[in-house]
């Protein structure tokens, strides 16, 4: 395994990016990488601030004879998914990533990488360090938890950037250039119940769904790919009709922003129907393999006996529930109009899990539609409201609205093509991304997100590619020569 990233080209993003591995930064825990940026842009003698939310805005002057150029704000997030193997040993609050050479990729050992933002992170410390890149007035804005709910950029205040022209780094596919972004909201459902005492007579079992691929909650939900809660609650709702079932908990998924790779459950079912529990488990097994064969071929649904539970849910609540979670939405609801490929609506049941005589159930959804993304929180409200659960919404953020008249856009363009010979691709983005928040609080703000190739983000399959991070610097670069005047 060569870990011996450092050794790639362009050397001083590789080598940011190596250091950035080795300091744990899950979301809401990125304080360490907090005080390396601040550190990094005070060593360097640069102006450096941080406001209360752990933001920091780095400044570096212009290159002489660039002065009259518009100010140039990089962005990125500090903060990365913590997503492993189920078999995989890792403390994302204490432990590095284990980063390494997979032929023309970077990826992990068993983990998320962090590529996603931390190639755009690290892009921006080569930037501020680096002596001989020809630019005009630069600013570096490092901003906190966007995977969870972008709680850093919607703690900006005015006057904490001054630039005239955003370059967000989050974006995953080299020669495209990002002009627009859906918007979206987070639903909360909480369910409440009485447990139960374990009836006689019943052997429990263990299910667990596993093998998944899981992903981008955004970027990978038009995939097919199989979402382990809706899995599980498929074949819970057939076990509950068929084989007297009884459920004792719950889990399944933990990020808000990733298709769910697993999940579990602990039920009951009489003795006498053991057989009959068996037999359905197959053929339901052999059907969703079949189903998910070509978009999730490694699925894995295995029902071992357990330890007895302790308690058990109480029958009518045990239908409402799994008839709620089996009826949800999820995945893609609607494509956009004009634009092939690109959805226009979704939603992700994200996390599923019970603790403590509640079951806690999130959604995210996005839209590039505002009355889109109503309409569905509205319709997962009324579906999870008819079971008597508690529904609220939060993180609202907006979408980013694409301008066809952008001057920063039309330089990008012109300058890929003399680099490359061809035309970047223009598009909007199925994930939320901070320049609509941004520009929500900097009017005016003339913005495009671009970035290197990027697979699997939010997942431990997550890679970068080699090439294409030299390619999206040489681009950075030429563009930074080419910046419009004041």
């Amino acid at each position: 395994m060569n870990k011996n990233i450092e050794s790639l080209q362009p050397a001083g993003l590789w080598k940011n990016f190596k250091s950035l591995t080795q300091i744990p930064r899950p979301s809401k825990k990125e304080g360490w990488a907090v005080e390396f940026v601040k550190k990094f842009g005070m060593d360097l003698g640069l102006e450096t601030h941080a406001d209360q939310a752990g933001n920091v805005a780095i400044r570096k002057p212009a290159t002489s004879g660039m002065e009259n150029r518009k100010a140039v704000v990089f962005q990125a997030h500090l903060d990365m998914v913590p997503q492993k193997n189920s078999n995989k040993q890792h403390d994302f609050e204490k432990d590095p990533i284990e980063a390494y050479i997979d032929g023309d990729w970077v990826r992990a050992n068993g983990t998320t990488l962090g590529a996603d933002n931390g190639i755009g992170v690290a892009t921006m410390l080569a930037v501020l360090e680096s002596d001989d890149l020809v630019h005009g007035p630069l600013e570096a804005l490092f901003t906190v938890d966007e995977e969870t709910g972008m709680t850093g950029a919607f703690a900006l205040q005015p006057g904490f950037i001054k630039g005239n022209i955003l370059l967000n780094l989050d974006s995953e596919d080299e020669g495209e250039l990002y002009i627009g972004c859906a918007g979206g909201v987070d639903a909360n459902i909480e369910f409440q119940y009485e447990s139960e005492q374990i009836p006689q007579d019943f052997v429990p079992f263990l299910i667990k769904v596993s093998g998944l691929k899981g992903g981008h909650s955004g970027i990978d939900i038009n995939l097919g790919r199989g979402n382990s809660n809706k899995v599980l609650f498929r074949l819970l709702w057939e076990i509950e009709k068929t084989a007297g079932m009884r459920l004792c908990e719950v889990e399944g998924g933990n990020m808000r922003n990733a298709i769910p790779r697993e999940a579990i459950a602990r039920i009951i079912v009489p003795e006498t129907l053991e057989k009959n529990f068996i037999e359905l488990l197959q053929d339901y097994t052999e059907t969703v393999k079949r189903e998910l064969s070509v978009a999730d071929p490694d699925l894995n649904i295995e029902a071992v006996r357990d330890e007895p539970a302790s308690t058990v849910m109480p029958v009518d609540f045990q239908r409402k529930l799994i008839a709620s979670v089996y009826a949800c939405p999820n995945g893609t609801i609607r494509m956009t109009d004009g634009i092939p490929d690109l959805v226009e609506t979704s939603t992700n049941l994200s996390i599923v899990k019970s603790i403590n005589n509640r079951i806690i159930i999130s959604c995210l959804l996005r839209s590039s539609v505002d009355t889109a993304k109503v309409d569905l929180a509205n319709r997962i409200r009324a579906l999870f409201e008819l079971a008597d659960a508690k529904v609220n919404y939060s993180g609202s953020y907006p979408g980013w609205k694409p301008n066809m008249d952008s001057a920063i856009m039309k330089t990008m363009k012109k300058v890929y093509h003399k680099r490359f010979g061809r035309e970047p691709e223009i598009k909007a983005i199925h994930a939320g991304l901070e320049c609509g928040i941004i520009g929500g609080i900097y009017p005016g703000l003339d913005m495009i997100s671009f970035g290197p190739t990027i697979r699997h983000p939010h997942s431990p399959d997550e890679k970068v590619h080699i090439g294409s991070v030299q390619k999206f610097w040489d681009f950075l670069v030429d563009t930074l020569k080419s910046t419009p005047e004041k």
